[in-house]
């Protein structure tokens, strides 16, 4: 028996996915296109029948829909789904019942059963009413991609905050979707036999849940005013907070772990990245600094996410600084640092002073490593291979206002050894000379360290 549960524990889902193509319409004359056929997604946000309201703007890039059907697999991997097949349906617009159409969600059944699939995994939001009727045609589970993206979210979560904000969001995404749920969250009829519990249950359920969805949020809001209370103190002294942020997978945790040396999980998988990370590190000025690590932003991050996750993104909405990591190897990179512009607008934050961190050079090939160039807002990097830390520090430096520097003369006892130790740690020292049991000093140190030395400054 034992050994038959271990079995039904190891078993690997076998996922089908389903893209869909909604091919543009018209546009007007002289307005640009993305390469590729719009997602079925970014249609989405266009077309009111998905239930979305959003506007895209013609010239960001977007993905096309074989592109988006990659990301899909990517985000099924890293939910530890077997890939069985992919299936890509082409349409002019969404069907309203089904998305796809009556006669291609047949086919859709027979290649489910051809290849054993245990579940469809459809690169759309569904509507609930979509989602069951795929469901009664198939006759196989059916998980949509946002409910993709919360199953991965739940998976990742390791603390208790983290946990919090999932799982609102997983709550948030149900409920509208409890009608319909089996033949006992029915409709009442008016006929005899038709009477049952079916309404009284569903009610129950729905309060069930908003008195949950009440409870997290409380739980979640004390969350908050901790974090506003240590945001508070670490204020108080003046040091700057540096935020990274960028698309999933873009070497967010791995650029963290190399300037700052902790040990937060590096992965190849999707948001491997959830419970935010705060590290101190000393600049070249030897100014202190705080860097705090992220959860990577995609495509369509589902907006309850983005409300969930709203206490730990305050974090990047009060940075004096955003690093916005992208992967500098991907051909997608203009694309996914689009949706990182979108969600940090969203946050509020894309006012924020940013500079744009190119990752992953050291998977370029060497004929396009020759022709980067770093300027004033984009440095070239590989924090897998320690590259460009250097020069990157020097320009998050050159960048922050906080605890500004300035370059003064000192003459200091030597008998003051404190002092002398904290000019060591936290100043550039140009010159040093020794008389009359003083030490002359020459040195550039930020505003909180001379106001403590401020008594042995030597006025011209």
């Amino acid at each position: 028996m034992a050994a038959a549960a271990d079995s039904t524990a190891s078993h690997q889902e076998r996922a089908l996915l389903v893209g869909i193509d909604i091919r543009s319409r018209p546009r007007p004359a002289g307005s640009k296109r993305a390469n590729g056929p719009l997602t079925a997604a970014a249609q989405a946000a266009r077309d009111s029948s998905a239930g979305v309201v959003a506007t895209k703007s013609p010239d960001i890039p977007e993905f096309s829909a074989e592109e988006s059907l990659a990301e899909l697999r990517s985000l099924a991997i890293s939910a530890g789904a077997e890939i069985a097949g992919e299936f890509l349906q082409h349409r002019d617009r969404p069907d309203p019942a089904t998305l796809v159409g009556r006669g291609k969600l047949e086919e859709i059944a027979g290649v489910t059963a051809s290849v054993s699939a245990d579940l469809l995994l459809f690169d759309h939001d569904l509507t609930a009413s979509q989602q069951r009727n795929i469901e009664k045609l198939v006759n196989t589970r059916v998980i949509d991609r946002t409910q993709l993206i919360l199953d991965i979210f739940a998976k990742h979560a390791r603390t208790r905050e983290g946990q919090l904000q999932v799982e609102l969001a997983q709550l948030e995404y149900m409920l509208p979707r409890l009608g319909g749920r089996g033949i006992e969250m029915s409709q009442l009829g008016g006929g005899i036999g038709t009477r049952g519990p079916g309404e009284t249950q569903l009610e129950t359920d729905r309060r069930k849940i908003h008195r949950r969805i009440r409870h997290v949020k409380d739980q979640i809001e004390n969350v908050r005013r901790v974090r506003t209370q240590q945001r508070a103190r670490r204020e108080s002294v003046p040091m700057a907070t540096i935020a990274l942020v960028g698309y999933t997978n873009a070497g967010k945790s791995t650029l963290f772990n190399a300037l700052t040396r902790a040990a937060v999980l590096e992965s190849p998988r999707m948001f491997a990245t959830l419970d935010p990370t705060i590290r101190s590190i000393s600049l070249p000025s030897r100014r202190q600094a705080l860097f705090s690590d992220t959860v990577g932003f995609i495509r369509n991050l589902p907006h309850t996410l983005v409300s969930a996750f709203r206490a730990t993104l305050e974090e990047v909405q009060r940075a004096s600084l955003v690093l916005q990591v992208s992967d500098a190897s991907s051909p997608l990179s203009a694309e996914q640092d689009a949706q990182v512009d979108k969600v940090l607008k969203e946050l509020e934050a894309d006012g924020k002073p940013r500079l744009r961190v190119m990752n992953k050079i050291d998977l370029l090939l060497p004929k396009q490593r020759e022709s980067l160039r770093d300027d004033a807002s984009r440095v070239h990097v590989s924090a897998a291979k320690g590259v460009g830390m250097s020069t990157l520090l020097e320009r998050i430096d050159e960048m922050l206002s906080e605890d500004p520097l300035s370059r003064v003369l000192l003459r200091v006892p030597q008998k003051e050894g404190k002092m002398l130790s904290l000019l060591e740690a936290r100043s550039r020292i140009y010159s040093r000379s020794y008389k009359d049991g003083m030490v002359e000093l020459d040195v550039e140190a930020p505003e909180s360290v001379l106001r403590r030395v401020r008594s042995f400054v030597v006025n011209d």
